[in-house]
């Protein structure tokens, strides 16, 4: 794990919070899992994913009812990430407002971190 003692990897705006909340509801699952994986223009991509089990070497973020685990490998790239769920008339989704990222892709889907 890859963390400051007392202080969570991620953090959610309450618009977030709100947003996993109801999935976790809706389909009674334990949380929703984050990592990244290779792909998209600028080498690396966001993942997300139904959990129904958190496996030992996931880390657990708990806030206000929400569950965000985040994926072993994924846990150094998203250190210090805040996650944000945004609506517009034409769309809604997660954003990662991540500090780690030095470079994004004109879709905003694709990612490069420093030194990679």
């Amino acid at each position: 794990m890859f963390g400051i003692p007392g202080k969570q990897a991620v953090t959610l705006t309450n618009e977030a919070v709100k947003q996993v909340v109801k999935l976790m509801n809706n389909k009674g699952h334990e949380g929703l899992r984050i990592g990244v994986k290779k792909g998209g223009c600028a080498g690396m991509e966001y993942t997300m994913e139904y959990v129904n089990s958190i496996e030992p070497t996931d880390e657990v973020i708990e806030q206000d009812g929400a569950r965000v685990l985040i994926a072993p490998m994924a846990q150094m790239f998203l250190f210090g990430t805040e996650i944000d769920y945004e609506k517009s008339l034409l769309e809604s989704s997660f954003k990662f407002n991540n500090p780690n990222v030095s470079e994004a892709c004109g879709c905003g889907e694709s990612i490069k971190f420093e030194g990679m």
